[in-house]
C-alpha cells in the first residue's frame, strides 16, 4: 500500500501540471482548450529526444518553449483569425500529430536506454529523489500561478474571462490576455509531458490521447474534495488533491485486478464520468434532502 501511495504521489505531482493548466485555460479564461492531448505528447517528444542526445535538462526547458509555442498558436487561431475556441484547439491538435512525429525522428516512439534522466541526476532524497523532485517543480508551478493571477497581469486575465466585453471597453487587450493565458497553459501542458516522458523514459505518438478528459475529471474531483468557499488557492491545490486520488484509484484496481486490463479504459471512461457528475449529483441530493427536512417540518 505504501508503494501505491508513492506512486500515486509522484504520477500526481506530474499529472497535476496539466489540470493546472485546465485551471487556467477552462477555469480562469472560459476556453475549452483542446490541444491539450498534443501539446502534451509534444513537450514528452521534445523533452526525451533532447535527454536521448545526453541533454535531459535542456529537454525540460525546450519542452516548456514549444508549450508556449502552441499556446500562441491556438490563441492566433481565435483571437486574429476568429476561429472558434473548440475548433482552434482542434486544428492545433490534429497539426501537432506530424510536428510530435517530426520531435521523434519520425517514430512512433522513442526509447531512453541508457540515457540519464532529470530523475536519474537528481539524486538528493535518496529513494524518493523522483517524487521529491516532481513535487518540488509542482510546487514551484502552483505558487507562480498563484503569485501571477494576483498580479495586474493575472486580474485582468481572471477579468477576461468573467466578461471578455466589459474587459474590452477598459483599455485591456483581450486578445493579449488571452494569449498569455494559453500559452502559459500549454506550456505548463507540455512540462508535464516532458516531466511524465523522462520518468517513464519514453514517449509514444498516443500518450496523451484521453489527456485531457483525465485533466477535467481530476481538476473536478480536486474541486469536490477541497471544500470550502471557492478561491484561487482551493483550485490550484484541487488539482494535485484530485490527480493523487485518480492515481490512487487506477493503481489500486490494476494491484487487485478488480477489472481486467481490457477493462481499465472503460474504467476510466466512469471513473471521469461520475467526477465530471459529482458537484450536479450533490446539489440534487441536497435539494432533495432540504424539501424532505420542510416536508416533515410542514407535517
Amino acid at each position: 500500500m505504501a508503494g501505491i501511495f508513492e506512486t500515486a504521489l509522484q504520477l500526481g505531482s506530474i499529472y497535476a501540471l496539466t489540470a493546472l493548466a485546465l485551471f487556467i485555460s477552462f477555469r480562469i479564461l472560459d476556453i475549452a482548450d483542446l490541444s491539450t492531448d498534443g501539446c502534451f505528447i509534444l513537450g514528452m517528444a521534445v523533452s526525451v529526444h533532447a535527454a536521448s542526445l545526453g541533454h535531459p535538462w535542456l529537454g525540460v526547458i525546450l519542452a516548456l518553449l514549444a508549450g508556449w509555442a502552441v499556446g500562441f498558436v491556438t490563441a492566433f487561431l481565435q483571437t486574429r483569425l476568429a476561429v472558434p475556441s473548440i475548433l482552434a484547439g482542434i486544428v492545433t491538435n490534429t497539426g501537432l500529430y506530424t510536428v510530435n512525429l517530426m520531435a521523434m525522428g519520425w517514430r512512433n516512439n522513442l526509447s531512453l536506454l541508457k540515457n540519464d534522466t532529470i530523475f536519474t541526476l537528481f539524486t538528493f532524497g535518496g529513494d524518493f529523489s523522483s517524487l521529491l523532485l516532481a513535487g518540488m517543480i509542482l510546487i514551484v508551478c502552483m505558487v507562480f500561478v498563484r503569485w501571477f493571477l494576483s498580479t495586474r497581469l493575472g486580474l485582468s486575465l481572471r477579468a477576461t474571462g468573467d466578461n471578455r466585453d466589459m474587459v474590452a471597453a477598459s483599455s485591456i487587450n483581450p486578445a493579449f490576455t488571452i494569449t498569455i493565458g494559453l500559452m502559459m497553459a500549454n506550456g505548463f501542458t507540455a512540462l508535464s509531458g516532458s516531466l511524465a516522458g523522462q520518468l517513464q523514459r519514453s514517449s509514444d505518438i498516443n500518450a496523451g490521447t484521453g489527456i485531457v478528459t483525465i485533466a477535467l475529471a481530476t481538476l473536478i474531483i480536486g474541486e469536490t474534495l477541497v471544500q470550502g468557499k471557492k478561491s484561487l488557492t482551493r483550485g490550484i491545490i484541487g488539482c494535485f488533491v484530485g490527480n493523487v486520488v485518480y492515481r490512487m484509484i487506477y493503481a489500486i484496481v490494476l494491484r487487485t485486478r478488480i477489472v481486467p486490463i481490457e477493462g481499465l479504459r472503460l474504467m476510466t471512461a466512469i471513473i471521469v464520468a461520475i467526477a465530471i457528475a459529482a458537484p450536479e449529483i450533490r446539489c440534487k441530493a441536497a435539494l432533495h434532502q432540504r424539501i424532505r427536512k420542510e416536508m416533515r417540518n410542514d407535517a
